[in-house]
């Protein structure tokens, strides 16, 4: 049997850090958390009410976040704009949207899809009851700082 011999290269000292660990120390993403299966009842899940006519109910996954949200007639939700891409599906009444320069009224069983960066403002010209969906999630809904909507 033939003997093999591995040699590494000589370290240079680089102040006890490897040059590797120094150049990518704050590139490298952090690892999410894995999806999970769940199933949940909406039921289950209390409606948030951040003012008289507007409620909310939150799913959050690992890079998807779906709210259900409930406006009563009349309700503003001022313009904003947010990094995240939404969809919204109007399930019952109906939302004007003011956004691109234009008035989009969505009814029951119709989308609006809205990229992100692209400001908006809404106004329930009826009762709705909506699903939103957001990617990634909304990190000022989740932590309560959507100050906004309150």
């Amino acid at each position: 049997m033939n003997k093999i011999t591995v040699r590494s290269a000589p370290r240079k000292n680089l102040n006890s850090k490897s040059a590797s660990k120094t150049a990518l120390k704050d590139t490298i993403a952090k690892r999410k958390p894995k999806a999970q299966l769940r199933h949940i009842p909406w039921n289950s899940i209390p409606i948030e009410n951040l003012n008289s006519l507007l409620g909310r109910q939150l799913i959050v996954g690992r890079d998807i976040m779906l709210a259900h949200v409930l406006l009563k007639k009349g309700c503003i939700v001022p313009e904003h704009s947010h990094p995240n891409e939404q969809v919204t599906y109007v399930l019952e009444g109906a939302l004007k949207f003011w956004i691109d320069g234009k008035e989009i009224v969505v009814r029951a069983g119709e989308v609006l899809t809205i990229p992100p960066h692209m400001p908006h403002k809404a106004e329930a010209v009826e009762d709705t009851d909506d699903l939103d969906i957001f990617t990634p999630p909304r990190a000022d809904w989740m932590s309560g700082t959507d100050k906004y909507l309150r």
